[in-house]
């Protein structure tokens, strides 16, 4: 059985949509100053309940026509239908898409419950979807939660949908942040128990912020830990100290992670270059003398 350590590495980021003039104004250069360290690609995301799908497609056009890097869009199910989710799969087969990030999608909020509106109610369903319409035209990425999806019931629960996602054709996944080495480990031992054979890339959140981490962390149920999280209230109101000791954590956890031999990492940027940069050096990870092209 294939290990994890037996995947090529890869490093990629994570970029959303611009939401305001301005933003959209330095998307560009954000990409092409990440291009710089050459990732294998960047995601691009989407809007909630899928309000920002033609965003999505719009960023994920100018980041390749900026960088030369390959961009996978979010596509998610949540609210559409297969007729909608076609049309959009052959609008990026003809932009030269490649890669697709498969997901169920945030529910809307007049939304209860885990099921999903609209025609396919999982990502499982979106990956079968796919694969049925489109055979292998995409690499597909799939998420992954080493510390349990926050709306599941149970990890078992949580761990038997992940397993849908990888029957119905996932060539990878990518994790939920997390700031426990152990919880990755545990979930990649119990994907090579179940004969999962697949890269699990680690989500990586440079720490910059304590009031932004601990809204994000509470929304997406990544847990913070209690030593952690008490720095960083100490430390609240002095930015320098407060991202120099996110640096340091950040930079042990991705350290520990390559060594134990995780398939590459991919980082939440939140559209910021300088925090991925610095924890990029700290980790002594290649710098290209040139832009990727």
């Amino acid at each position: 059985m294939k290990t994890q350590q037996q995947y090529p590495a890869q490093f990629s980021f994570e970029l959303f949509p611009a939401r305001t003039p301005e933003g959209a104004a330095k998307l560009p250069q954000i990409a092409a100053q990440l291009a710089v360290l050459q990732p294998k690609y960047f995601s691009v995301t989407y809007g909630a309940g899928g309000s920002d799908q033609d965003g999505t497609y719009e960023t994920v056009v100018r980041v390749v026509e900026k960088t030369g890097v390959e961009a996978a869009p979010h596509l998610t199910c949540v609210g559409s239908t297969r007729a909608k989710i076609a049309e959009l799969l052959q609008r990026y087969k003809a932009a030269g898409v490649k890669r697709i990030v498969a997901l169920r999608g945030d529910l809307p909020a007049t939304a209860h419950g885990a099921e999903a509106p609209g025609e396919l109610h999982f990502a499982s369903e979106l990956v079968r979807f796919i694969r049925e319409t489109e055979g292998d035209a995409f690499h597909l990425e799939v998420a992954a939660y080493p510390e349990m999806h926050p709306q599941a019931s149970n990890p078992d629960i949580d761990f038997e949908h992940f397993k849908r996602k990888v029957d119905a054709g996932a060539d990878a996944a990518i994790t939920q942040y997390f700031f426990t080495a152990d919880a990755y480990f545990d979930f990649v031992e119990r994907c090579e128990r179940a004969q999962l054979q697949l890269p699990v890339i680690p989500g990586i959140m440079p720490i910059v912020n304590h009031a932004q981490l601990t809204r994000f962390s509470a929304a997406c149920g990544a847990d913070i830990p209690r030593w952690i999280r008490l720095r960083l209230e100490q430390l609240q109101d002095d930015k320098t100290a407060l991202q120099d000791f996110g640096l340091e954590v950040v930079t042990r956890l991705c350290e520990t992670l390559l060594k134990a031999g995780a398939p590459g990492l991919h980082f939440y940027t939140l559209n910021q270059v300088e925090p991925t940069l610095r924890l990029w050096k700290n980790l002594a990870l290649p710098m290209p003398l040139q832009p990727a092209v």
